[in-house]
């Protein structure tokens, strides 16, 4: 799983121009893997680069980030991927919280792309995509207490006290 970013064109319907967005790329150290794959290499890590197509034609630009526990390379990623599109006279959007991009959204991107990571993490069966840090920490400490070993210790102290009242009961009955 990864969490995806969008460069489309700024007026819907419109042709986008895939071309000047790919210019725009490759001034910014994006090259190919041998697979095929275009990498956009930033400090904080690397990003994906793909197009989407509908009807045989690209209309927008993917950036593609692993899901891990480093907000720092999404926080980059969209500073960078925010400039681009103004430069492009494209636009930024999340397709996982519905809206356009602009530099300073920083806060409410990472949050979603930290849910998203704890869910690959949690529910998709993807460990490898939560370290040790801080989402990894914050996701453990929400849980609390499952009501499942809640449970499990509330029928081990009544055990535990019946056990006791027997006990006593068996040795009054043995001694009298």
């Amino acid at each position: 799983m990864r969490y995806e970013l969008l460069l489309q064109t700024m007026t819907p319907g419109t042709p986008y121009e895939a071309a000047r967005v790919d210019a725009l790329l490759s001034e910014r150290q994006v090259s190919a893997r041998p697979d095929g794959v275009r990498v956009w290499r930033l400090r904080s890590g690397e990003v994906e680069v793909g197009e989407l197509r509908e009807g045989g034609q690209v209309v927008a630009t993917e950036l593609r980030v692993p899901l891990s526990d480093r907000p720092d390379l999404m926080r980059e990623l969209l500073g960078e991927a925010a400039a681009l599109a103004t430069a492009a006279g494209a636009r930024l959007v999340d397709p996982q919280l519905g809206r356009s991009l602009a530099a300073t959204d920083d806060g409410v991107v990472v949050e979603q792309y930290g849910r998203t990571a704890r869910y690959a993490a949690e529910v998709a069966g993807l460990p490898e995509a939560m370290g040790t840090g801080s989402y990894a920490a914050t996701s453990q400490e929400s849980r609390g207490f499952q009501p499942s070993g809640r449970f499990f210790l509330i029928a081990i102290g009544v055990f535990f006290a019946l056990y006791l009242v027997v006990d006593s009961l068996l040795s009054k009955l043995n001694g009298s």
